[in-house]
This record gives structure tokens, sequence and C-alpha cells, in this order.
């Protein structure tokens, strides 16, 4: 009977827990995916690059949908096989809502185990793997990122081709600008060209073909006793520009920042923090990720007793209680962990305190709606503010409704 009982509350979950993630997971992808078309907008393949990125990004966001996700999946969940006296009828033949919460809090263990994997090995890895290709996209050789018809900037230089052939390294039709502030303007045209592998400097160079090049000395002034600019017009077979800087064709190591470290390393190093980092980064980068981890066992007792209560009373009060307070307890940590790395407060002080805290009510509150006699205080305090509300905006449409009948 108890497996029926604990497949059928995994059943009720799945659904919402499920919806949760995907929903959760997509809106915090596709707010960073519109950052890095910006990034990417004009590169080679660009779009593949994006869905690379956001790739790497899954494990970071996953840590942050996955708990919000449980949470929610248990408010849905036993709120309606509450509101379908479900709950009722599990109590009326003797299980228990300490029992019929049993498989959800199984469940949480294997997502902290799942947590574990993700906070300590996953995230690093993925964290450094997105910036090794945001260092490649930012340093690429310009010509190869280049696609036609699109204008790229190029250093001080703007240029834009018609026609490209990347695999042979040609291309047709070139117009290229070049502000140079007080050492003038310079704007060329040509016809053809194929790019020129420079070993000496690392710097894409462009030979161009058969051209035209406009030289004008010195930025114009507007001012009507300023003389104009001198300008210099002519042609040519063949010149090269050099487009971009030099930079590093390598990116670094991992480990050089603390969110790059896996958890044995984090843990290995605290004594002895790489370059990039400071021993408050280390400590505060530490507890935050054991705290992420502890988090998820927690939210079955924080979230099954607001989910429950009167059913005759609107639950929309309740569920807002519960996501402001676990909202509230994210951001405490978070600036907890901001105060340590910073400041270098304790972190027993400005993260495990309120931590502890929050699952010291959460389980207060669940031993007293499954073992206590009397009702739950807080449960008739929310119906209460619930009331109050309810009359207030009950009030204020009636004082509308007169105002208009006048």
């Amino acid at each position: 009977m108890f497996r029926i009982v604990d497949r059928y509350v995994l059943r009720q979950l799945a659904k919402p827990l499920i919806t949760s993630v995907i929903i959760g997971l997509l809106v915090l992808l596709a707010e960073r995916m519109v950052r890095l078309l910006d990034t990417t907008l004009g590169k080679k393949n660009s779009i593949g690059v994006v869905f690379e990125m956001l790739a790497y990004l899954v494990p970071h966001y996953l840590g942050v949908a996955l708990p919000a996700a449980l949470f929610l999946g248990l408010l849905f969940s036993f709120n309606k096989m509450s509101r379908d006296s479900e709950i009722d009828a599990f109590l009326a033949s003797g299980i228990g809502l300490h029992r019929i919460a049993q498989p959800v809090a199984i469940l949480s263990l294997i997502l902290a185990a799942l947590s574990v994997l993700i906070v300590g090995w996953l995230q690093p890895h993925t964290r450094y793997a997105y910036r090794a290709v945001l260092f490649d996209v930012k340093n690429v050789d310009v010509f190869y990122l280049a696609e036609e018809g699109i204008f790229m900037q190029a250093g001080t230089r703007t240029f834009i081709l018609d026609k490209l052939n990347r695999s042979a390294g040609t291309f047709e039709r070139i117009f290229l600008f070049d502000n140079r502030g007080n050492r003038g303007i310079e704007t060329v045209t040509a016809s053809n060209g194929r790019l020129i592998e420079n070993t000496d400097t690392r710097l894409p160079v462009l030979r161009l073909e058969n051209g035209h090049r406009l030289q004008i000395d010195r930025m114009p002034n507007l001012a009507p006793d300023q003389p104009p600019p001198n300008s210099t017009v002519s042609n040519f077979e063949a010149a090269d520009t050099p487009l971009g800087q030099v930079a590093d064709k390598t990116f670094r190591p991992r480990g050089n920042d603390e969110r790059e470290l896996t958890l044995p390393e984090l843990i290995a190093l605290q004594g002895n923090p790489p370059p990039g980092a400071e021993p408050d980064q280390m400590r505060a980068e530490l507890h935050k990720r054991f705290i992420a981890m502890l988090t998820m066992p927690m939210l079955p007792f924080l979230a099954v007793p607001f989910a429950l209560g009167r059913r005759r009373n609107q639950r929309t009060y309740r569920f807002g209680v519960a996501l402001i307070l676990l909202v509230a307890l994210h951001e405490v940590i978070e600036q907890g962990a901001i105060a340590t790395r910073s400041n270098g407060a304790s972190p027993w002080l400005t993260m495990w305190l309120p931590f502890l805290a929050v699952t010291a009510f959460a389980a207060w509150r669940f031993w007293s709606v499954s073992f206590a006699l009397q009702p739950d205080q807080l449960d008739r305090l929310i119906d209460r503010f619930a009331t109050l509300i309810r009359r207030f905006f009950s009030s204020v449409r009636t004082l509308f409704s007169r105002g208009e009948a006048v």
C-alpha cells in the first residue's frame, strides 16, 4: 500500500516539477541569449556559438532553477491533493502527513546529491568553458568573423564585404573606413582582395586589389573661419591593411577564479588561494556552495505546510508568503556571501545563521502541521491577513463604484 501511495505522490509532483524546471531554464537562458546575440552579432556561425555558450550555462542556471522548481512543484502538487480532499482521505486511512511527505523527502535527497554534482563539479568546468569560448569569440581574427553585407568593427576601422569566400580567403567589393582621430580619416574601396597570413604580428592582413583611397589629414572643423582639411585621392593596384589588435591565442588555465574550482580543489586551496582569488573570496564561495547543497533537503518541510490549510480559504496568500520567504532567503545568503567576500565578515553570521533560522522554522512548521493537535497559528494569521486584504480591496471597489454613480 505504501508503495502505491509513494508512486501516487511522486506522480502528482512530477508534472509541476518538470514543467517548472523547463520553464525556469528557458526563461533564464532566453534572457542570457539576448546578450550573447549582441556579443556574437555578425560573427561566423554566430547562432552555433550562442547555443554552445548557452549549453555551458545550463549547469549554472540549473543550480538556480532546480530548488525553485522543487519548491513550486511541492506547493502545487500538495495544494491540489488538499483541494481534492486526497490528503484528508490519506489521513482518514491512517497515513499521516509525515508518511505522505516521505517520498518527496527522499526525492529531495536525490536532488541534493545531483546538486552536489552540479555545484561541486559541473558548474566550475562549464563556467571555465563558457569563458574560454567568450574569449575566443572576442579575440578570433576579424576576417573569420565577418559575414557578407554586415558592418564589422576592428579597432578604429569599420568595414563591410559584399562577397566572401572564407575557405579560399578571398572577398569582393570591400568598403573600409578608418577613423584615426587627430591623425585624420581614411576611406578605402576595392573591387577584390584576399587574406594574407602574417606570422610576425599575428594580425589578419587584408591585401586589397584595384582600389581607391581617400585620405583626410584631420577631422573637419565646421567653424566658418576654419579652412577645410587637406585631402588626397589615389588609386592602387594592391595595398595591405592590417585589422584588429594582437591578442593571445590561448585562454588562461582553469582555476584563476574561485568559481572555476571544483569542490575538492576549493577545500584544498583554502589556505593557498590561486593568484586571481583572495582568502575571503575562497571562504565565501565554499560556504555558499555547502548551503546550496543543503537547501534542497529542507525545501519539502518548508513548502508542504504552506500548500495545505483549510480548503474554504484562498491559498494565494500562503503561496505568496512561501515564495517571498524562499526569495528572501536566497537574497540574504547572496548578500551575506558578498559581505564575506568583500568585507571579511564571518560566513557563520552572514550566511549560516539565516539558513539555519529558516531550516528551524521549516522543521517547526512541518511538525506543527503533522503532529500538533492545535491549529497552526501561522496559518490562521495568514488567513486573517488575507481577509483584511480582501476587505480593503472590496472597500476600494465600493468607493469607486459610488464615485462613478455620482
